[in-house]
């Protein structure tokens, strides 16, 4: 156990690392995700669709386009242009469900609050836990639970009943696997959680395992691979803001920094994320610099998350670089202990995402 944004937080359990990386790969891992924030964003107007437009005043993503029972990706953005948050936002009958990261929940709804309160009912939901249910036996084992499970489609949400336990279950999470998270009045947390590992295909898997699925996955830890000082062409992340909110859309701009992020979706970014293999067997940490030669002389980039992929059986990083430098196959050098290691630049994610779409 670690203490995490204020919670204690398990690293790994008996299984260990490894065993919990590949089982959530094979069958099914479960995740306890409680520490992340979940807002409730309700119209005073008792229309959604004023709702959904408040909230475009923030991220740079299409919230006005989001169907009932539908969720989308988006970015809490400054006004540099920066990434102060990412996080999921919801569409429920009524309302609006946001998933923000436990680090920032704090900060995103007071700035959720500071821009929004005044016209719309706000409610940080801290009676609530979040589980995730992950990979390619997830559908079958929350089946025997709730049958209407397998109609779902990535990124649906939908309002259920488990053991007459009120739940918000969203086909989606961290892995790259197909998977659901699902969240729950805080008293009956425990009692799905023991039902869901009473099945013979579940594991309980810890912080360890999670980062390494994630970055197999070629997805994004804020703090590390995201911040205040990036911006979402730089990080890769242009896809999530849709065609109405980009230069000549119907609601081009109106969000922070969107002078910024739109002149970098035109004319491109100095640095970009990208994915990196090592060569050999030594794991290269987030913090490395990076270098376009073997002797150190010129700097083109760092590492910002890096580990071993127990899926593709070889270590994987990401980080960013230098535009030029950024086409898969370019080989840098990662200093480590003195030494320059080579790095290849790859495609992300590092495996074929299992989504069911």
């Amino acid at each position: 156990m670690v203490p995490f944004a204020g919670y204690d937080m398990p690293v790994q359990y008996p299984a260990g690392v490894l065993k919990e990386h590949l089982h959530t790969r094979d069958a099914a891992g479960l995740f306890d995700v409680s520490h992340m924030g979940q807002v409730e964003l309700r119209a005073a107007s008792g229309t959604l669709e004023d709702a959904a437009l408040a909230l475009e005043s923030l991220v740079p993503v299409d919230v006005l386009g989001i169907a009932e029972g539908r969720q989308r990706y988006a970015l809490f953005t400054d006004e540099t242009g920066g990434i102060l948050d990412d996080l999921m936002i919801a569409r429920l009958p009524g309302r609006f469900l946001i998933v923000v990261n436990a680090a920032c929940k704090h900060a995103d709804f007071a700035h959720l609050k500071a821009h929004l309160g005044d016209r719309f009912e706000l409610t940080l939901l801290e009676d609530r836990a979040l589980l995730a249910l992950q990979g390619p036996r997830a559908e079958s084992v929350l089946a025997e639970l709730w049958g209407d499970v397998a109609a779902m489609r990535f990124m649906d949400v939908a309002e259920a009943a488990i053991h007459d336990v009120p739940c918000i279950i969203s086909r989606s999470g961290y892995t790259g696997e197909d998977g659901f998270e699902i969240s729950i009045p805080a008293d009956k947390a425990e009692d799905i959680a023991r039902r869901l590992l009473d099945h013979p295909d579940v594991l309980p898997i810890g912080l360890g395992a999670r980062d390494s699925l994630r970055l197999e996955a070629g997805l994004c830890l804020y703090g590390n691979d995201i911040d205040t000082s990036t911006c979402p062409i730089e990080a890769a992340l242009e896809w999530a803001i849709q065609k109405s909110r980009r230069t000549g859309g119907t609601r081009s701009g109106g969000f922070p920094g969107a002078g910024a992020i739109l002149d970098a979706q035109t004319n491109g970014t100095a640095i970009r994320r990208v994915g990196l293999k090592p060569d050999g067997k030594a794991p290269v940490r987030g913090g490395a610099t990076l270098y376009s030669d073997a002797t150190g002389t010129t700097e083109i980039g760092k590492v910002t998350s890096g580990g071993f992929g127990p899926t593709v059986g070889h270590p994987v990083a990401m980080g960013y670089v230098d535009t030029p430098l950024a086409t898969p196959g370019t080989t840098v050098f990662a200093e480590l202990r003195g030494k320059y290691l080579p790095m290849t630049v790859a495609a992300l994610p590092f495996i074929t995402p299992t989504y069911k779409r």
